[in-house]
């Protein structure tokens, strides 16, 4: 038998999630655990998409953690380079560094039942763990459509997330494929550079402005002097987004007036009616996540920009052809057209107890316990996991919620004591999902009449939880052992002694003979 390294618990990913859940093992005292990281430095989505004008569209004193305050952020919305310097950041003060191996993706992880660990290959080697935390999250893997004779086209092609920072954009003719989170702050960043801007929208998004400013020296000062106004500030943030959360979840009907409010922030920017028809959406405002921009509208009425209200369909050399027809000659293509949410790649690289991944586990639909262990895979836990995502909140306020989870899961093994794991009874993941797709039914995700990264391909909303941020940390507070198998190493049966015969000579086995 081959002997691997050995550690309590393997982190993978070093994002908010992964960070978060490595300063959270450390505060239970758990010391013997490694984070493994693909690429060569921390930040997970924040490190991987840098593309011009990369922000956040939540304000900064809530995504972030609450036991890593930050007194000062330069802007109440912070830039790409801001968050991922917080996280670089919190790797330092919390001293995560030791625990983190760079550049070694995770390639395959095998439940071995017999051992009851996880082995744990990387490109690095492989080592084994009592404990796995997945914390890949669910934007990491770019999606990119496969559009016939993209092949063929002659100029550079990338996706947002692996921005090419080498493509020279100015005075070129650029396609702008896709009109979410990231195609909004893409297309001002650019569209004063480029000569033409051609922007591939399938389905228009509902745009809000975006209250954005500097935080002033005075407010730093008074942060970093006096703790609580931080805590403060960030207690009136959530409590307004907590209290918005019914109109998502049970009143869709109430969100007419902020459809209202969005029908005249475009009005204000784009004066030609058959622009504003093509910019205007027919489903229900917040069935999409709502984009926060104050200069899209503006950069989409300059004279060098074409809005195509369809998608891509094919590429002939260096001519894009829209679904409707329309074609356009361009030099570059970049593709804002999301990432792998219902069918993350990492699924199919951990195999559970009966011997399937987990991708094959979930081939009807994502679904774990409170958002964090899926049946069959025992001493496993993903963080923003299936239905933990939020449509109007900061998923940070989620993964310390799966934090706590972490702890008390922990906490149990300690508790149960001995080589002992616990994997989500399949009746318990069944009767969590079911409450929670009951819920569902009614929400704005679900009945708003749009088509979005939220459902899978079967049109299951797998992603989205559909509360508030309270009552879902108060449903990950603790571990419940009643639905979980605990599950020890089988002791050997002993084999019946047979007496010796009067004198007869009887033979001494060493230990490991």
């Amino acid at each position: 038998m081959v002997a691997y390294e050995h550690v309590r618990v393997v982190v993978v990913g070093t994002g908010f999630g992964g960070l978060g859940a490595a300063v959270r093992l450390r505060r239970e005292g758990v010391t013997d655990f490694v984070v493994l990281e693909r690429a060569g430095s921390v930040g997970g989505t924040w490190r991987d998409n840098s593309y011009p004008g990369c922000a956040c569209d939540v304000p900064s004193h809530l995504y972030s953690f609450s036991f890593a305050p930050n007194p000062d952020w330069p802007r109440t919305f912070s830039g790409q380079e801001h968050i991922r310097a917080y996280l670089e950041h919190v790797s330092d003060v919390f001293r995560l560094r030791p625990h983190i191996r760079f550049d070694s993706e995770v390639t395959k992880m095998r439940w071995d039942t017999e051992n009851l660990w996880w082995e744990v290959e990387t490109v690095k080697g492989t080592l084994t763990a009592d404990f796995v935390v997945s914390a890949t999250g669910p934007l990491s893997d770019p999606k990119i459509p496969a559009i016939p004779g993209i092949d063929t086209f002659p100029g550079q092609v990338f996706h947002s997330a692996r921005w090419d920072h080498e493509a020279e954009l100015r005075g070129k003719r650029v396609a702008m494929v896709g009109t979410g989170a990231s195609a909004i702050q893409i297309v001002p960043a650019i569209q004063p550079d480029v000569a033409k801007l051609t922007l591939f929208q399938r389905t228009p998004p509902w745009v809000m402005p975006r209250v954005d400013r500097a935080i002033s020296g005075v407010e730093r000062r008074l942060h970093r002097q006096l703790p609580f106004t931080t805590k403060a500030r960030r207690g009136v943030l959530w409590g307004i987004r907590e209290l918005q959360v019914q109109a998502f979840t049970k009143h869709p009907g109430e969100l007419g007036l902020v459809e209202r409010l969005a029908k005249r922030n475009m009005a204000r920017a784009i004066k030609d009616p058959a622009l504003r028809a093509k910019l205007t959406p027919d489903y229900r405002i917040g069935c999409k996540r709502i984009l926060l921009s104050n200069a899209y509208y503006p950069a989409l009425a300059r004279p060098n920009v074409d809005v195509v209200a369809s998608g891509l369909a094919e590429v002939r050399g260096s001519t894009v052809v829209a679904a409707d027809g329309t074609e356009s000659e361009v030099d570059v293509i970049i593709f804002g057209t999301g990432f792998h949410v219902t069918d993350m790649p990492i699924a199919d690289r951990v195999v559970g107890a009966d011997g399937r991944t987990l991708a094959e586990s979930w081939k009807d639909g994502m679904a774990a316990l409170r958002g964090a262990s899926a049946a069959g895979f025992p001493n496993w836990m993903t963080v923003i996991g299936p239905n933990t995502g939020l449509g109007n909140s900061s998923m940070i306020l989620m993964i310390e919620s799966q934090l706590n989870y972490l702890a008390d899961y922990v906490r149990q093994l300690d508790v149960l004591g001995g080589k002992v794991a616990l994997s989500a009874r399949p009746d318990a993941v069944r009767a969590w999902n079911d409450k929670v797709q009951e819920r569902m039914e009614r929400t704005v995700w679900n009945t708003g009449g749009c088509s979005s990264w939220y459902l899978d391909a079967e049109g299951r909303n797998t992603t989205v939880w559909p509360g508030t941020t309270s009552e879902f940390r108060t449903a990950t507070r603790r571990v419940d052992l009643a639905e979980y198998e605990v599950i020890r190493v089988p002791e050997a049966t002993p084999k019946p002694r047979t007496p010796a015969r009067k004198g007869a000579r009887t033979k001494k086995v060493e230990a490991g003979a």
